[in-house]
């Protein structure tokens, strides 16, 4: 088969022929439709992010596609049914997967990090992970529900637990927190949407924002948004994931106001503990999102209350992986979908 394979930071994806995996016990090899190119993948490629599996490996984490093959004792799904593969996919017998927090499982593994992923023609994963795709969502469309919609649902509905009135303030309108938009406003809440790009703000306008603002250093910023809303915002939800942004956030909150981290940040990010502490802030980390809720966010975007077309902004072929990632880092569009 055909894949991307990445063998190391700084070296560009080469599409390589390679061997078709082979489904074994309980295992589904999914042909693959479509692959979201995520932010994730260019932390690898660029920032020199270490993969849990040593290059060389295929990326890709966001994939929908059809069943080609079932190993022994593989149930739940047939072969030609289309299916999206979670982004996380844990153990299932863990005390945390007990517990229903199996987004943080210890022994989870992640395509195209601990396991070989989705640029490429096929993905061989556990049948009893795959999550049915209604016949009604384009699989190149849907492909992003793996991770790019799935995550801001979590952070929104679990970690953030935005409540209907509250207000909002999303930081960074990227692939993600461009669908932290989406969810925050169809929880009920009223959204402040943060970026600068303006493009990026109409969109988020488009998707419930309410207001949109460009920000500037953190104390001017946190001031902006309490001439929006008063006290300030009674959830921030970042989503870059840089100590700038994770700055801003924590600025814009009220008394009591909950912030939640979403974006990756690899060095530290600095707040004040006393204000932590006398304000009564609460603040989260949120990653990835439980298999559980997978089939939830799958309704949403059937119904039509989550919107997928707005969202993804290129499709590219296997032989063309590096444009996508070239738009991504000049932060062009929100995802790019690679059709292998």
């Amino acid at each position: 088969m055909r894949a991307a394979v990445f063998r190391g930071a700084g070296q560009a994806l080469r599409v390589e022929e390679v061997p078709t995996p082979t489904p074994g016990v309980g295992e589904a090899r999914v042909a693959v439709l479509g692959c979201g190119f995520c932010h994730t993948d260019l932390h690898y490629l660029d920032h020199g992010v270490a993969t849990a599996k040593p290059p060389p490996l295929i990326l890709g984490h966001e994939i929908a596609g059809r069943v080609d093959a079932l190993g022994p004792g593989a149930d739940g799904v047939a072969v030609g049914d289309p299916v999206l593969v979670p982004a996380v996919l844990p153990c299932g017998r863990c005390a945390y997967c007990r517990l229903g927090r199996e987004n943080i499982c210890p022994k989870m593994r992640m395509p195209g990090n601990h396991i070989d992923g989705g640029f490429a023609e096929f993905v061989v994963v556990p049948a009893k992970d795959l999550v049915a795709l209604p016949r009604e969502i384009d699989p190149v469309l849907g492909c992003v529900i793996s991770d790019a919609l799935t995550t801001p649902y979590h952070a929104v509905v679990h970690r953030a637990q935005v409540r209907e009135g509250e207000r909002v303030a999303v930081v960074g309108c990227g692939g993600v927190g461009i669908n932290v938009v989406q969810f925050a406003a169809a929880a009920g809440a009223e959204v402040l949407a943060v970026d600068l790009n303006d493009a990026k703000l109409e969109t988020a306008r488009r998707l419930g924002a309410s207001e949109t603002i460009r920000p500037g250093p953190a104390e001017e910023f946190g001031t902006a948004v309490r001439r929006i809303w008063n006290d300030g915002a009674d959830v921030a939800i970042e989503a870059v994931g840089t100590p700038a942004t994770i700055a801003l956030a924590f600025a814009a909150l009220r008394r009591g106001g909950r912030l939640c981290l979403v974006g990756y940040s690899s060095v530290p990010a600095v707040l004040p503990a006393p204000r932590v502490m006398f304000l009564e802030y609460t603040i989260v980390g949120s990653l990835g999102c439980r298999p559980a809720d997978y089939p939830r966010v799958v309704d949403l975007v059937r119904t039509g209350r989550i919107r997928l077309e707005p969202v993804v902004t290129g499709r590219v072929r296997l032989e063309e992986i590096e444009t996508a990632a070239d738009r991504l880092r000049r932060g062009e569009g929100f995802r790019s979908v690679v059709q292998p």
